[in-house]
C-alpha cells in the first residue's frame, strides 16, 4: 500500500506538500492562525481556546502574543507557563516541542522543513524536515533562528540574533552565528 505524502510527512520521511490533506491542514492553521492574530488583544480567554485548538498541546498559563505563525499547529506542543513574544514563526512540518516556563523572544524563528541540496529532487518540490525540541527554561533572544534538527538543553539562554545550527547543552550561555557556547549559565 502506498502511503500518503501526509503520512511520509508525519513519519519524518521526504514527501511532497502538494497533496489535498496536507493542504486541508495547512488552510486549518491558516484560518486558526488569522483568528488569534486578529482577535481583541483583550479577549486572553479566546486566544487561549484558539491556540488550544491549533496546537498539538498548549500548556496551562502559557501565552503566544499575535501574530503568530505556523504550517500545520497540530506539530507544535508547548508546555506550561511559556511566553513567547510578538512574531513567533513556527514551520512545524516535523514535531515542535516547547519546555515548561520558556521564554521565547520577538521574532523568533523556529524552522524544522529542509531541502535537497540536490537541484532535480528540489525542483522535483521533494522536502523533508527535522524536529525542533527546545528544553525547559530556555531563553531565546529576540530574533533567534533555530534549525532543523536542533534540541536545545534546559536553562540555556540564546543571545538575541543568534542562529542555532546545532544542538546545545543544558545550562549554557549561546550566541552568534552560528551559535556557539560561551559560558555557563550559572546557578
Amino acid at each position: 500500500m502506498t502511503r500518503s505524502m501526509r503520512e511520509r510527512m508525519l513519519a519524518g520521511e521526504p514527501y511532497i506538500a502538494d497533496d489535498p490533506e496536507l493542504a486541508r491542514d495547512a488552510l486549518r492553521a491558516q484560518a486558526l492562525t488569522h483568528r488569534l492574530n486578529t482577535a481583541d488583544p483583550t479577549d486572553g480567554d479566546l486566544r487561549r481556546a484558539l491556540l488550544t485548538e491549533l496546537l498539538g498541546a498548549f500548556g496551562e498559563g502559557s501565552e503566544i502574543r499575535p501574530p503568530f505563525r505556523c504550517d500545520y499547529g497540530y506539530q507544535t506542543v508547548v508546555g506550561a507557563r511559556t511566553f513567547a513574544n510578538f512574531g513567533l514563526v513556527c514551520l512545524d512540518v516535523a514535531r515542535v516541542t516547547i519546555g515548561d516556563d520558556v521564554q521565547i523572544g520577538p521574532h523568533v524563528q523556529l524552522l524544522t522543513p529542509t531541502h535537497p541540496v540536490e537541484p532535480g529532487p528540489r525542483r522535483d518540490k521533494w522536502e523533508a524536515a527535522l524536529p525542533i525540541t527546545i528544553g525547559d527554561n530556555v531563553w531565546l533572544g529576540g530574533g533567534v533562528i533555530v534549525c532543523p534538527g536542533v534540541t536545545i538543553g534546559a536553562d540555556t539562554v540564546v543571545g538575541a540574533g543568534s542562529v542555532v545550527t546545532r544542538d546545545l547543552p543544558p545550562g549554557v550561555v549561546a550566541y552568534g552565528s552560528p551559535a556557539r557556547v560561551v559560558r555557563d549559565a550559572g546557578p
